[in-house]
């Protein structure tokens, strides 16, 4: 299992953080672009989603995430 960290880019929104567990990168893509669209009412026009960083998950992983 992994931990994803995604930059995600709206055109409404501009950029948001996603952080996903996954097993890998594609079910994390899925997951992370599931997450966005649960997150927003009206879903915006995502202009990209990008990987930024990717840490095997073994006793305690995190990031530190950017404002």
């Amino acid at each position: 299992m992994n931990l994803y960290r995604f930059e995600v880019e709206t055109e409404q929104d501009g950029v948001l953080y996603v952080v996903v567990a996954a097993s890998d990168e594609q079910t994390a893509f899925n997951i992370a672009e599931i997450e966005v669209e649960k997150y927003f009412i009206k879903l915006p026009e995502l202009k990209s989603v990008t990987l930024l960083e990717k840490k095997a998950i073994r006793k305690a992983a995190g990031f530190v995430i950017e404002s």
